[in-house]
């Protein structure tokens, strides 16, 4: 069901996450939260630019205004892509001075759904926030390591992992609010990372140190696997005009010792695919 795997831009990231598809700008979005790094690429042109971010960042995503929120260590700040400044917005999980956030999601009501973790990765002190109208709220809370979150295309399903227990979860959801949470699916070969949702509701998850991304169908079952040259996959997003596009951030984080046998990892990757993903929303600013 799928193309060839190409090496898009050999970032070297330390860990590679969240690419995200800006459809106004033409271009894929996406940080190195160990490196402490925002990237863009620009297809048409081949383009390539990074800024360096406040601290550990593990988001990116569009705004209504033309700027992006951003997941910052402490906090949600906005980023300007004219200046390269950063402001912060909202202070998140004070009392919890461990934790940094993690992955994001903008809901087609313009809502940011966010993840927080331990950054040793030690502690369950991670949590999933809702963030709509400056508003901030925790949904759940008791994970490790969270990633997501991710919605289904009728908008009624919404998806979480915890990361380090393989577990994706299922909400219920229903007007920003979340009820029913559920077992979904494991990933016995490599750990549930970043998730997004093509047309068809099929749930493409990336393995960090799974080779590849895993397909799961809306009941759960697994599908199919896309294979990629390198172990640590840590998110696949559709991208393009067409959303056809399967960008693939990946990581080097705990593998360092593979970089002989695999010199790409922490490379952004590109897979031609035939159904389309769902279209990026905007958050509402």
């Amino acid at each position: 069901m799928n193309g060839t795997v190409d090496l898009i831009w050999d970032v070297k990231a330390e860990l590679g996450e969240g690419p995200v598809w800006d459809a106004a700008r033409a271009c894929l979005w996406f940080v190195d939260i160990k490196g402490r790094k925002l990237h863009r690429y620009e297809p048409a042109s081949d383009g390539r630019t990074s800024w360096d971010t406040p601290d550990q960042t593990g988001f990116a995503l569009p705004a209504e205004d033309g700027s992006l929120v951003c997941g910052v260590r402490g906090g949600l700040h906005r980023f300007d892509p004219e200046s390269g400044a950063f402001t912060l917005i909202q202070r998140v999980e004070a009392d919890r001075p461990q934790n940094r956030l993690n992955d994001g999601f903008v809901a087609p009501d313009g809502t940011l759904w966010f993840g927080s973790m331990d950054d040793s990765e030690e502690t369950i002190s991670g949590a999933l926030y809702r963030w709509r109208g400056g508003e901030l709220t925790r949904h759940d809370d008791g994970y490790r390591v969270t990633n997501g979150p991710a919605l289904s295309p009728d908008g009624r399903i919404m998806y979480h992992h915890d990361t380090t227990e393989r577990r994706i979860y299922a909400f219920d959801h229903a007007d920003g609010f979340l009820t029913n949470k559920r077992l979904f699916a494991i990933t016995e070969d490599g750990f549930a990372d970043g998730p997004s949702v093509d047309v068809d509701g099929v749930l493409q998850v990336g393995l960090f140190n799974g080779w590849g991304v895993a397909r799961f169908s809306p009941s759960g079952q697994r599908i199919g696997t896309i294979r990629l040259p390198v172990q640590t996959v840590t998110k696949a997003a559709f991208g393009g005009a067409d959303r056809r596009d399967l960008y693939c951030t990946t990581a080097w984080l705990g593998n360092a010792d593979k970089r002989a046998e695999q010199p790409t990892l922490g490379g952004l990757y590109r897979v031609r695919v035939e159904t389309p993903g769902l279209p990026q929303a905007l958050i509402r600013s």
